[in-house]
């Protein structure tokens, strides 16, 4: 299971409450331009709509060697889940605070998959917590290795 993009700040920004493997509809041009690692998601987001998930503003960039039929940058793009998936989702990003952002994209068997993560905002507060704390782990790891 490599990673193909992470969202670095899903997890600095949102609390995930609850994450879901995907899989995503691609273009062969898109296939190959993820192959080469050209991809960003972090701006990313996924919404339910009419009974079916898409992602948004994933950012693919056009494949260098592709022709007319190249695929757009940032269009929309399903994801593929079971139903009782997408009612999960929608009931749970439905909830006020809520949001899908899509964590990583990877590969499984030979397929691109996407990591769903519904994450509740995080205040600049519990942001500072977090690097508190982070920071008081890092130095307790200096500490045990100047021990050494």
């Amino acid at each position: 299971m490599a990673d193909i993009v992470k969202n670095a700040k899903a997890r600095r920004d949102y609390q995930i409450l609850e994450t879901f493997e995907a899989g995503i509809v691609l273009h062969g041009t898109e296939v190959k331009a993820l192959r080469a690692g050209k991809g960003q998601i972090a701006d990313a987001y996924a919404r339910v709509e009419h009974h079916e998930v898409f992602l948004h503003n994933a950012h693919i960039d056009e494949y260098s060697h592709g022709n007319l039929q190249n695929h757009q940058p940032k269009a929309a793009r399903k994801l593929l889940l079971h139903k009782s998936e997408i009612r999960k989702l929608f009931e749970l990003a439905s909830v006020k605070g809520n949001a899908l952002i899509p964590l990583a994209f990877y590969w499984k068997n030979g397929r691109v998959k996407v990591s769903i993560g519904v994450g509740k905002g995080k205040a600049v507060f519990d942001k500072r917590e977090d690097l508190k704390r982070q920071e008081a782990e890092r130095e307790m790891k200096r500490a045990t290795q100047r021990r050494r």
